[in-house]
């Protein structure tokens, strides 16, 4: 006779592996924390989540969203976040247990990885956090007009991110939902030439007045495929103490701002709807 969900949550040994809209989501247990699980989808690592300390931030991309929600708000002042993307929920369980009494909607279409991931990792039942199963941009266009202190981007489909979300358009959609003085981070991933993340800073220099990346530096060196966390605003950026934070990671990233990421996107332009493609799918060895 099958276990049951609660038994198999409880069972460290017990992976739990469905069918969803993306491909073939597995939760796997983490081996070194008792209630902590990764999420994968068709054998691509997409979150981290342990469920007795969500403050927990396990991935080295997380973790760089995790300094941004630092630098947005002090801990414990409730802030209103807009998550396009949500595989596990894991920044918006972060959201919620650094910044109690905060207001979160998350945008995940995959609505079958939402349902598995629910009943799975459940939420904390006082977690402010609203789930729409629609497409981002189409979730992003019903949030109001100046609603959110940050909208972060974090979406993946087939390990590469959708064309329409990365555009000067979709960008004008982020501006109108944020509130004067709000924040947009985008977890964004190329490799070598690095002509999608060039072209994504260009675009968002076009809708946003400052900018920051922090990356590995080897990714920025484009010697290898990785993930890159754009941080955008129309006020002065805390570049200083988001490159401590950076430094301090187990695996170190670097930031760059100002001149040397404008230099950096080496002449690219603005990518519009009309020419919008999605980022490059990562090489095969890059999950091995």
């Amino acid at each position: 006779m099958g276990k049951s969900n609660k038994s198999r949550r409880q069972d460290a040994a017990a992976a739990v592996v469905e069918a969803v809209d993306g491909g073939l989501a597995e939760l796997i247990p983490d081996r070194d924390r008792a209630r902590a699980w990764t999420l994968l989808i068709d054998g691509a690592p997409q979150s981290h989540v342990d469920l007795d300390d969500p403050a927990f931030l396990s991935f080295e991309y997380q973790r760089r969203l995790g300094h941004v929600i630092d630098l947005v708000a002090p801990p414990g002042k409730p802030v209103q976040v807009v998550h396009l993307g949500g595989g596990a929920l894991t920044l918006a369980r972060y959201v919620a247990a650094t910044r109690p009494r905060s207001t979160q909607q998350v945008v995940e279409r995959d609505a079958p990885l939402v349902q598995m991931v629910r009943r799975e990792l459940p939420l904390d039942r006082n977690a402010r956090i609203r789930v729409r199963s629609v497409d981002a941009r189409d979730g992003l266009a019903k949030v109001p007009d100046g609603w959110a202190d940050l909208v972060i981007a974090d979406v993946f489909s087939g390990a590469r991110t959708p064309a329409h979300l990365t555009s000067t358009e979709f960008l004008d959609e982020v501006r109108r939902a944020l509130r004067p003085g709000g924040w947009y981070a985008a977890n964004l991933a190329d490799g070598p030439p690095l002509a999608h993340l060039r072209g994504q800073i260009a675009t968002a220099a076009a809708r946003f007045a400052e900018l920051a990346l922090v990356a590995d530096p080897t990714v920025l060196r484009g010697k290898r495929f990785g993930n890159a966390v754009l941080v955008a605003a129309d006020h002065p950026l805390p570049v200083a103490e988001l490159t401590r934070r950076a430094a301090s990671d187990p695996h170190p990233g670097r930031v760059e701002h100002g001149r040397t990421l404008r230099d950096f996107t080496g002449g690219a332009t603005p990518v519009t709807d009309a020419a919008a493609v999605a980022s490059p799918a990562p090489p095969a060895s890059v999950f091995r």
